[in-house]
């Protein structure tokens, strides 16, 4: 049943920004697509002011979308829950694959996306007795894995421009954290089909990367890693390309990952 009647204001302190917004998005159903400012207070059970000043951030960030008739449900939110549909779907039909690589190399296995200048990690295969500072739904800075080089190199100027103006945080000795040293081993990665992380995420420890991807942006990566003294990464790089492409098949049949 809809709510009548708006709280005061002084009775939202205790709730958080987030739920309040959530609250507001929750308002909307497919029954009725748009709603005003009113339907939307009474909906949410919220004072109009707060709806409205809440409302016109969530038009900022494309959350939702103005019409004559009020407010409606903005692309952004159709983006994301397909975003998640797309990542589940491809770690589902990866998981073998990922399994066969390690099997394969003997080395830790991830599965990635890029999100701004984090890698985001889907899934993790890891080995006995190394350990990683990676987890399921964990992140690290892209510029400094292999997963995010690989990711990063197909992902257009503009997201490269975005890492490095946010910064290239130094982790070990060997990271990278000049611009013009990260855009050049992008280009590497490009020319290869490959991308290297020689210890610049963490000490001891180096990993290969593909994306995998066909002839435009990669939709995620795969990596395999290992101790610096023993992963062969030449050798690793033709089974995690080969991977690669697997994946790409698995999602969209024939059209084969670019080299």
């Amino acid at each position: 049943m809809l709510a009548t009647t708006a709280p005061a204001e002084p009775e939202l302190r205790n709730n958080s920004v987030l739920a309040r917004a959530a609250t507001i998005l929750d308002a909307f159903d497919g029954v009725s697509p748009v709603l005003s400012l009113s339907e939307l207070s009474c909906r949410a059970g919220l004072p109009k002011s707060t709806v409205h000043r809440f409302a016109e951030q969530l038009l900022a960030l494309g959350w939702l979308e103005r019409t004559p008739g009020g407010y409606r449900v903005g692309m952004r939110l159709f983006e994301v829950g397909g975003l998640a549909d797309r990542r589940n779907r491809m770690r589902d039909r990866a998981m073998p694959i990922l399994h066969q690589l390690a099997t394969t190399t003997k080395c830790a296995v991830h599965l990635g996306v890029l999100d701004r200048a984090e890698v985001v990690y889907l899934e993790k295969l890891p080995i006995k007795g190394l350990t990683l500072p990676t987890r399921e739904g964990g992140r690290m800075p892209a510029h400094c894995t292999s997963l995010g080089k690989a990711l990063l190199a197909f992902a257009g100027d503009e997201e490269v421009e975005r890492v490095i103006s946010l910064g290239l945080p130094k982790r070990t000795p060997a990271t990278i954290v000049s611009p013009e040293a990260l855009v050049s081993e992008l280009a590497a990665v490009r020319k290869n089909g490959v991308a290297f992380d020689r210890e610049e995420g963490c000490a001891g420890v180096s990993c290969v990367a593909a994306p995998i991807r066909g002839a435009g942006r990669a939709i995620g990566a795969v990596s395999v890693t290992g101790f610096s003294t023993v992963i062969d990464l030449r050798a690793a790089s033709i089974h995690v390309r080969q991977a690669a492409a697997s994946i790409w098949h698995e999602l969209f049949g024939s059209r084969a990952c670019a080299s």
